[in-house]
């Protein structure tokens, strides 16, 4: 306050003498003598603090219930219950230089990755779907700000010849450090790169902190080209990954002393009435002790009791926690909400001050930040994953197509198209973003695709899934209703159809689709229209001398005729002959479709 008052009544710099010009917030005074900041390099500063601020954040994580909301929110926003889905785009490019996607193919390569991320294929221990090891990674991000994975290849990896190992990011030795000679790479908290940073091998762990039974560990070291370690970088040329909560982690500590000493506050308040006093200490009369020497009191409901002579009554009436409380806490945690990237709603569960309009806003904020690491995993781990995956299954011959044939190896460069889809959320109003996506599409600012993948779906798979519908409602007998669907509207019973293959039923539906188009056309009218004549005549002059009246009409009216409509509707005669289609389907000991053969005959 003093440094404000004296440079109210400091003089302005005189033109022509030297007048300094700093930033504020480098100026160093009484009042911000405290503040110590330096420059240092991240990789110096996380030497001395990562191990720390790794163990504290997995404290929080385990025992603070905001931090573990928190790792919750990572976990269902960023993978969600579904994790990544992978969307193969392989293509066929003709002659003149048009590419059609390879559906066949693309299939092929979904359904074997489908079966690779089953527990048991995908991840050493067989405990882990590819769903579950994107979870776990994700958490591990937030937690501990990076995470690890050795790569498996080759026999030992199953039928792919590709395995993930997730390990955790204690068996990277932070303590371990060198500093590079003309002989030796430099070591960074375990990771050893060369002149330019580069990661070229990581020293691991070969067991976690109290595993080695009091011994030693030991290390081992693995070429980077086995390891993913991912993190988000926090600064530049940046070696390992700090936890998300760091930021957040000093406020979270206060506000749990502060709930936790408001709680005991108010247990004691809650407990205690008030305390005898006498002047010379001792207990009231026929007021015996415990075996501790502690007072024993009674109190009863409805009891008046009458205080013994020379004792008073103190009353204790503690008004802790005050109306203060909850406006503290809200505050600590939208600070909280801020470090972490969230919105406060989100993390304190508190709906209460918000409206439509507010909450849309802050969670378009958030779910933005979500979109990002989604992005960052996507581009830094689940890409450079499938291309080794891919790789490694066309060599092992492990991506078949239905007839049974391998996709050969020769043409991975065309199988590695692909793209990756995230979780999406819905809104609380979800009819007026369905209008809105509606109205894109129709003023063409947006394609169905589009719509689809902010959705988080394949809209080739929507299409696949409306065409199974159909086939299933013809098979069951049931006429759809609605547009959307291609059928009229109310839902009738029919019999069933007495074939039960499934091929045949497909082709006999693509007929009736071909009868019925055939039909809408012979009865849909034709518009033809004829040029009528003009009609034009000079009528006569007629005047009736008894009457003394002349009639004089117009020297001359032309009549147009409107062009009549024809309407010719004709009749289109189609005969198809009656075919027949058998399928026979080899499977293997799994179940999969390894083999199919159609036979088509058609009768005479």
């Amino acid at each position: 306050m003093l440094d404000t008052v004296r440079r109210w009544f400091t003089p302005a710099p005189v033109a022509g003498k030297h007048a300094a010009r700093r930033f504020d917030g480098a100026v160093v005074d009484r009042l911000t003598a405290s503040w110590n900041a330096v420059n240092t390099a991240i990789d110096a500063e996380l030497k001395s603090d990562l191990d720390r601020l790794r163990a504290r954040s997995r404290d929080m994580a385990k025992n603070n219930e905001y931090a573990a909301k928190f790792m919750r929110m990572v976990r269902n926003n960023v993978a969600g219950k579904d994790g990544f889905v992978l969307q193969a785009r392989s293509e066929d490019v003709s002659a003149n230089g048009k590419a059609t996607l390879d559906r066949l193919a693309n299939r092929a390569i979904e359904n074997a990755f489908y079966r690779w991320g089953r527990p048991g294929r995908c991840e050493v221990t067989g405990k882990l779907g590819f769903a579950d090891v994107v979870r776990t990674l994700t958490v591990a991000l937030a937690r501990d700000g990076e995470f690890l994975v050795r790569r498996v290849r080759g026999a030992a990896a199953g039928e792919y010849g590709f395995m993930l190992q997730v390990l955790d990011i204690e068996r990277l030795d932070t303590r371990y450090n060198r500093a590079g000679t003309s002989g030796s790479n430099a070591i960074i908290m375990g990771v050893e790169v060369d002149t330019v940073g580069r990661p070229l091998y990581y020293h691991i762990f070969t067991a976690l902190p109290g595993e080695a039974g009091g011994l030693q560990r030991q290390r081992e070291r693995v070429p980077a080209g086995e390891i993913w370690h991912k993190f988000i970088p926090f600064d530049l040329e940046q070696t390992r990954g700090v936890p998300w909560m760091h930021a957040a982690m000093r406020r979270i500590n206060d506000l749990n002393g502060y709930r936790e000493a408001a709680v005991i506050a108010a247990r004691i308040g809650a407990s205690k009435m008030g305390f005898f006093t006498s002047k010379d200490g001792e207990p009231p009369p026929n007021d015996g002790k415990d075996a501790q020497g502690n007072f024993i009191s009674q109190v009863s409901p409805g009891e008046f009791a009458v205080l013994p002579d020379g004792y008073g009554f103190e009353a204790f009436d503690p008004t802790y926690p005050h109306d203060q409380f909850e406006a503290f806490v809200r505050g600590a945690l939208r600070g909280i909400a801020s470090a972490l990237g969230v919105s406060y709603p989100s993390l304190g569960n508190d709906l209460s001050q918000v409206n439509f309009s507010s909450i849309r806003a802050g969670l378009l904020e958030e779910r933005e930040e979500w979109v990002v690491i989604q992005n960052f995993l996507i581009a830094s781990f689940l890409e450079p994953l499938f291309e080794e995956w891919l790789d490694m299954s066309l060599l092992s011959g492990a991506i078949r197509l239905p007839n049974g044939s391998v996709l050969p190896a020769a043409k991975a460069e065309k199988f590695r198209l692909h793209t990756w889809l995230g979780r999406r959320w819905e809104w609380v109003d979800p009819l007026k973003d369905i209008q809105a996506s509606k109205e894109a599409i129709d003023a063409g600012l947006a394609s169905p695709q589009q719509i689809a993948a902010s959705l988080g779906r394949d809209v080739e798979e929507i299409l696949d899934d409306i065409a199974a519908f159909r086939t299933m409602a013809a098979e069951k007998g049931v006429v759809l209703g609605g547009a959307s669907l291609g059928g009229a509207a109310g839902v009738q019973p029919a019999p069933a159809p007495s074939e039960d293959d499934t091929a045949e039923i497909a082709d006999r539906q693509a007929t009736r689709g071909l009868l019925d188009a055939l039909r809408d056309l012979a009865q849909r009218p034709i518009n033809v229209q004829v040029q009528a004549p003009a009609v034009s005549f000079t009528p006569e002059v007629r005047v009736d001398i008894a009457a003394t009246q002349v009639h004089v009409p117009a020297a001359e009216v032309r009549v147009e005729v409107a062009a009549p409509v024809v309407t010719v509707t004709p009749e289109v005669l189609v005969h198809l002959p009656d075919r027949t289609t058998t399928t026979s389907i080899e499977r293997d000991a799994e179940g999969d479709i390894t083999r199919t053969v159609q036979v088509e005959t058609t009768k005479e």
